[in-house]
C-alpha cells in the first residue's frame, strides 16, 4: 500500500531577501526542498518605490516611509508563504560594514582546538578590541560577528565582521514596524557575490573560470573566480585605478575567463561612460546579466520587468542565505 500524504514529503524552506536601495526596496522570495541538493525556486519578486529623501547613503532618514514600503512589498506574497513563516534577511551597504580575516595568533590565541576546549567566549574580548580598531568606532556603537575557520590547524583564522549599530537597529526597527522579523543582516556586496556564484553554477561549466561584477550605488565590485576559490577582486572607484577600464583590466589579469556575470544597478554604468557590452569588450568575455527568470520554473506569474531586472541581485543573494542556512 502507498500512502500519498504531503507530510511524507520534505518540507520546502522559504526565505526572503530585502534590498534597501536609495529609491526603492526590492524583495525576492526563494524556496528549496533540500539544503543538500542546492536547487532553489523563485516564489516571488517585487519592487516598491521609496519616498524621495527616505535614504541618505547608508542611513535611513525616514523610517516610517521604509516601513510603509516594506508593508507594500509583503502584501503581495503568494499564498504558499507568509511574512511570519519566512526567514528574512536585509542588506547593509558596503560603507556600513567592515570585514577582516587574520590568523588567530594575531589575537594571541593558540590552536582552534585549544581555544574551543577552554571556551570560545574567552576570545571574544580580544575580537571586540580588534573590531573596534579596524572600524575606528567605539565598541558600544558596533555590532560585531565573527567565526573561526579551522579547516586545518596550520591555517587557523578568524573572520570579523563589524557594522555601525545604528544602521542595524534602524533596519530592524523598520522591519518590525511592518510586521517582519529579520533573521540576518548581510553586506550587499557579499550577498551579490553569493547570487552571482549561484547563477554561475547554473549557467556555466563546473570548473569554468569566470568573472563576476556587481554595480551598487557606492561603486563597482568585481571578483575573479576559479572553481570554488576567489582568485582576485577589485573595487572601483579606488585610488589605484585611473579609470574603470583600468580596473577591469586588473580584474582580468591575463587569466582565461570566458564569461562575466553582471548584476546590480547596471544603469549606473552610464555615469562613467560604460555599458554592459563595453564591459564585455574590455574583458574579452561573453556578458551574462543576472536574471531571476532563470529560477522561475513557471511556478507563479511574475511581472516580466522584475524577472529580468539585474538590480534584484542583492535581494536574491540575501534570500539564498536564508534558504541554505
Amino acid at each position: 500500500m502507498a500512502f500519498r500524504n504531503s507530510l511524507l514529503l520534505p518540507a520546502r524552506r522559504f526565505a526572503a531577501g530585502i534590498d534597501v536601495g536609495s529609491l526603492s526596496l526590492r524583495l525576492v522570495v526563494l524556496s528549496s526542498r533540500s539544503r543538500r541538493d542546492g536547487v532553489v525556486r523563485l516564489e516571488h519578486v517585487a519592487i516598491a518605490p521609496l519616498t524621495a529623501g527616505a535614504m541618505a547613503g547608508a542611513e535611513i532618514v525616514d523610517r516610517a516611509a521604509v516601513a510603509r514600503a516594506l508593508r507594500d512589498l509583503f502584501a503581495g506574497l503568494p499564498s504558499v508563504c507568509t511574512a511570519a513563516t519566512l526567514r528574512c534577511a536585509m542588506g547593509l551597504p558596503a560603507s556600513a560594514t567592515l570585514m577582516a580575516t587574520m590568523p588567530l595568533a594575531q589575537l594571541g590565541a593558540g590552536a582552534v582546538r585549544s581555544v574551543r576546549r577552554h571556551a570560545l567566549g574567552e576570545l571574544e574580548p580580544t575580537v571586540l578590541v580588534e573590531a573596534e580598531r579596524i572600524a575606528g568606532i567605539e565598541r558600544h556603537a558596533l555590532a560585531v560577528d565573527w567565526f573561526i575557520d579551522d579547516a586545518s590547524p596550520e591555517r587557523d583564522r578568524v573572520t570579523i565582521a563589524a557594522a555601525g549599530r545604528m544602521h542595524l537597529e534602524a533596519r530592524v526597527e523598520c522591519a518590525a514596524s511592518a510586521g517582519i522579523t529579520l533573521t540576518a543582516l548581510d553586506s550587499e556586496p557579499f550577498a551579490a557575490l553569493r547570487a552571482l556564484r549561484y547563477a554561475a553554477g547554473r549557467e556555466l561549466g563546473a570548473n569554468e573560470p569566470y568573472l563576476a561584477i556587481w554595480i551598487g550605488a557606492e561603486g563597482v565590485h568585481g571578483w575573479r573566480i576559479a572553481g570554488d576559490a576567489i582568485d582576485g577582486e577589485i573595487r572601483y572607484p579606488a585610488p589605484e585605478y585611473d579609470d574603470f577600464a583600468d580596473a577591469l583590466r586588473d580584474l582580468a589579469a591575463d587569466h582565461a575567463s570566458g564569461s562575466v556575470l553582471i548584476g546590480g544597478e547596471v544603469d549606473l554604468l552610464d555615469g562613467i561612460g560604460f555599458s554592459t557590452a563595453d564591459v564585455g569588450d574590455v574583458l574579452g568575455c561573453t556578458t551574462l546579466p543576472f536574471e531571476c527568470a532563470t529560477f522561475g520554473e513557471g511556478a507563479h506569474p511574475f511581472a516580466p520587468e522584475f524577472l529580468h531586472e539585474p538590480a534584484c541581485t542583492v535581494a536574491f543573494g540575501l534570500a539564498l542565505r536564508g534558504v541554505f542556512e
